[in-house]
């Protein structure tokens, strides 16, 4: 079952659905059925946890020695 995101056109609240087959959608906030389905970025996990070659924080292709390779907001190995 998808998660829509929708604007109410009464009274402007943004909010997010778990839509189940055809059921009427209502506003949360003030109950009214005038909405507007917004554009939503859809999230996507690859399941890694691992990261790959050249993707450290500090650009290296090889894992740091000792993660986390950076203290604050800077990082050790540069």
């Amino acid at each position: 079952m998808p998660i829509y995101e929708y604007r109410c056109l009464s009274c402007d609240a943004t909010f997010e659905v778990l839509v189940r087959g055809s059921d009427g959608i209502t506003c949360p906030h003030c109950g009214s059925a005038s909405l507007d389905k917004l554009i939503s970025a859809p999230f996507v996990s690859s399941g890694q946890t691992v990261r790959q070659a050249g993707h450290t924080c500090c650009g290296r292709e090889e894992r740091c020695e000792a993660p986390p390779c950076s203290e604050g907001s800077t990082c050790r190995h540069v």
